[in-house]
């Protein structure tokens, strides 16, 4: 059985949007490409014939990948989002004990983590140790550079 991939309504859509312009604009491209690589003749010394396969490899093996994780999937709904506790969906403020530094972060599943742009998995181990918290408690967490502490200082809808 497939692990189900947890994704809020942005992460959805973002998906869906990348497969349809796979399926429509990319696929198109490429049966272009490879039209007029084959219209060069000879297709044993031709680059451009092996980098438009190449490209089409990648597309279709990509279209596999979002289609598998559409099918698994188990969407948040934001709005349904209970604020008392820390869970995936909601956005968290919360205080670096050790550097004094606030940080927020959108809790998220594994599929949408970009740490550059605040959104940490449930299944990392911040993540994971915010999961369930409220407003004022404090988190230590063990990871590869030592035990760190937060606190949670306010739990809400993304903004």
């Amino acid at each position: 059985m497939d692990k189900k991939n947890i994704l809020t309504y942005e992460g959805l859509k973002k998906l869906e949007d990348e497969l349809q312009e796979l399926k429509v604009v990319r696929r198109k491209e490429i049966a272009q490409k490879i039209k007029e690589a084959r219209e060069q003749g000879d297709l044993s010394e031709n680059a451009e014939y092996d980098a438009a396969k190449d490209e089409q490899r990648d597309v279709e093996a990509r279209i596999e990948d979002i289609e598998r994780i559409l099918k698994n999937a188990e969407v948040v709904v934001e709005e349904d989002v209970d604020l008392e506790k820390i869970s995936i969906g909601c956005n968290v403020r919360i205080l670096d004990c050790e550097f004094n530094e606030e940080l927020d972060y959108k809790i998220v599943g594994s599929m949408e983590a970009n740490s550059l742009k605040g959104k940490i998995s449930n299944e990392s181990p911040v993540g994971k140790a915010l999961l369930g918290k409220k407003a004022g408690d404090i988190v230590k967490v063990e990871t590869q550079a030592g035990e760190l502490e937060y606190k949670v200082l306010s739990i809400h809808r993304a903004r």
